[in-house]
């Protein structure tokens, strides 16, 4: 079995703020918060995760 590859959010500061980051998983999307990893994760569907990215661009 290979690791997930994570990558830290595009909008995600320099700096040691708030940190999103996401990966490609066998069963979706998977979402983490990067401070925190070991926490776990949230894993959605590839709509529910392109939804979760529209919303958060258009509806601010």
């Amino acid at each position: 079995m290979t690791r997930p590859v994570w990558r830290k959010s595009s909008h995600s500061g320099t700096e040691q703020g708030d940190c999103v980051e996401v990966a490609s998983l066998a069963s979706g999307i998977g979402i983490r918060d990067s401070k925190n990893p070991n926490l776990g994760h949230l894993t959605l569907t590839p709509q529910t995760f392109a939804d979760l990215v529209h919303t958060l661009k258009h509806d601010h």
